[in-house]
């Protein structure tokens, strides 16, 4: 197995991610792509995609990056803005590491359609737990 197969295999058992729809892309030295397709379930009551729905993709990149080479990375914050509306049913979130410390990590996260229009940026805070 290759080792984006390998990452797909550990991250499978982050049910609620994956469970929403989303998969892994791309993976990188501190970097992660990961989609999600968009269908009536992600909606909410006034027929826009839930807010939670881009949070949990942007979370399962930053998740994804900062745990797929050395396990142990919790969010201890994290800052997020919805910007757009997406115009494709595709949405991706791109984490990259912005700076990496002894225990503490800060990652930017880009939440984009299937145009690259963006729809949400967050900077998260991690923790490095061992």
């Amino acid at each position: 197995m290759d080792e984006l197969g390998k990452v797909r295999e550990v991250f499978k058992n982050d049910r609620f991610a994956t469970e929403m729809g989303a998969q892994i892309d791309e993976i990188g030295n501190h970097y992660a792509k990961v989609s999600l397709t968009v269908n009536e379930h992600h909606k909410n009551a006034m027929g826009g995609i839930m807010g939670g729905v881009y949070f949990t993709l942007a979370d399962f990149a930053f998740a994804v990056a900062s745990n797929w080479q050395n396990p142990g990375v919790v969010a201890v914050n994290v800052d997020s803005s919805f910007i757009g509306v997406p115009k494709t049913e595709q949405i991706y979130a791109e984490a990259s590491l912005i700076k990496e410390g002894r225990t503490i990590c800060t990652y930017s996260v880009s939440v984009t359609d299937g145009n690259g229009s963006p729809v949400a940026v967050m900077q998260c805070v991690g923790f490095r737990k061992n």
